[in-house]
């Protein structure tokens, strides 16, 4: 067995190097292992050659003026954009500028933290006889595809939480880095080369056998298994895979196993679902489209455009950049219809929302797409998902998820943050520091 370092930390997303840094300035000896070939987890930045711009597969904006997100930026003189433009809306067969959110924030308004926790179906059923048909609707949809969530299992606390998080950092804005969220990846690589940190990939952690102080972990890699051993371990793996049943591929297998709290806090929990395409067209062609009425509609300021669409509901430009690139989101049942699809099938459906969205023909679109970029995180063994949020009765479930077992585990992630800002990069990132704070007290006390 292989002498390890005083931690080792499971994932190379932002929780664990976020951690990492934070210890490694500490002056403490850490390896991270990523069972991935990349660094950045559900962080996943391509670049499209031909336009320069970049492509994010996974988490795509700045959700509002989180620290953990706008610091480094900040200090690295990395120009930050704010998303721009107009809403679309397709309703009974007609495209129309919309602005449903101050209907659907009325919804919202109405749910109560101090209530019996319900789901979110159950809540708008029973409180909400007096909205218009359109008004629930929208709010379903809202919260269905922001949270990529079942909302039968959606928890009306959790959600609560969630939206006053967001109203802290003005949550409703959003915002884009020069270079994608590759920029934050690139600064936490070179915090962890500074502070000495050693990163693994390929490297898929398959057993941890632990005791208070010492923990042995079974790794394997293209090169075979191997153990490796440390007084302290932290898990930033993603919900989902934690979750996963021994024997499937990425699951850990814990012995002794993780205790009844642990175990509940994890069934309280779910991973969101979310198929994702992003499509570059030989030119923006949305900028005039055919209108009921036989004429042409002008979609050039267009940010986003919401339907009730069964494959891809939701679309979104690269507004303000000009970049003749639409990007689709398909969540939860139409995630669960798209995901181990090939990426033709998935790419064909897509075109075909859009024609049925912008009454362009398929096979227009498919003469004026260049490129498709795609990758699909519910069959990703390293992810199983999008990102994680609360179920009924989820009160408790994350800090019990982020505690420490006998000072030799520890959990990080944006499923285990207490904050409120579940599903979210800057969530992840605050996880990582709080987990690297505990791991610092308990080695003080150590001392």
């Amino acid at each position: 067995m292989t002498k390890g370092p005083d931690v080792i930390v499971i994932g190379a997303g932002a929780a664990g190097m976020a951690a990492a840094v934070d210890l490694g300035k500490a002056g403490l000896s850490l390896l991270i292992l990523e069972a991935r070939d990349r660094i950045g987890g559900r962080i996943f930045t391509q670049r499209d050659p031909v336009l320069d711009v970049p492509i994010e597969l996974g988490a795509e904006f700045i959700h509002g003026l989180p620290p953990e997100i706008w610091q480094p930026l900040q200090t690295k003189n990395v120009k930050i954009t704010e998303t721009q433009g107009e809403s679309w809306c397709h309703q009974n067969g007609r495209l129309s500028p919309c602005d449903f959110f101050s209907k659907v924030e009325k919804i919202l308004q109405r749910m109560d933290a101090e209530a019996p926790d319900e789901s979110f179906c159950s809540f708008l059923n029973r409180c909400c006889a007096d909205s218009k048909a359109d008004a629930k609707e929208r709010a379903l949809a809202y919260v269905v595809g922001f949270n990529a969530a079942d909302p039968d299992l959606i928890g009306v606390h959790w959600l609560v939480n969630s939206m006053r998080a967001e109203e802290r950092i003005e949550g409703d804005r959003a915002f884009r880095a020069r270079h994608g969220y590759r920029d934050l990846i690139e600064i936490f690589l070179q915090q962890l080369t500074a502070a000495g940190v050693s990163v693994r990939t390929g490297a898929a952690v398959d057993s941890i056998a632990w005791s208070s102080g010492h923990a042995e972990l079974t790794v394997s890699g293209a090169s075979g298994s191997s153990k490796l051993d440390a007084r302290r371990v932290l898990i930033t793996m993603p919900l989902a895979v934690l979750q996963a049943a021994p024997g499937e591929t990425g699951a850990v297998n814990f012995s002794p196993p993780l205790p009844p709290k642990k175990l509940g806090a994890l069934a309280k929990l779910e991973m969101g679902k979310v198929v994702r395409i992003s499509l570059r067209f030989r030119r923006r062609f949305w900028e005039e489209v055919p209108s009921p009425d036989g004429g042409a509609l002008n979609l050039a300021g267009m940010r986003f455009l919401f339907s009730q669409d069964e494959w891809f509901p939701t679309w979104w430009t690269m507004a303000p950049d000009s970049a003749p690139i639409l990007t689709g989101w398909a969540p939860f049942r139409c995630a669960e219809r798209l995901s181990g699809k090939s990426t033709s099938f998935v790419v064909e459906q897509a075109l075909q929302a859009l024609s049925r969205l912008l009454k362009v023909s398929s096979d227009d679109l498919g003469q004026l797409l260049e490129a498709e970029y795609f990758h699909d995180w519910q069959s990703d063994p390293f992810s199983r998902g999008a990102y994680s949020y609360g179920k009924v009765g989820a009160d408790g479930a994350q800090e019990a998820l982020a505690s420490t077992l006998g000072n030799t585990l520890f959990f990080a992630g944006e499923a285990t943050d207490i904050s409120g800002h579940n599903g979210t990069v800057h969530g992840a990132i605050a996880s990582g520091v709080r987990a690297a704070r505990e791991i610092l007290a308990a080695d003080r006390e150590r001392m």
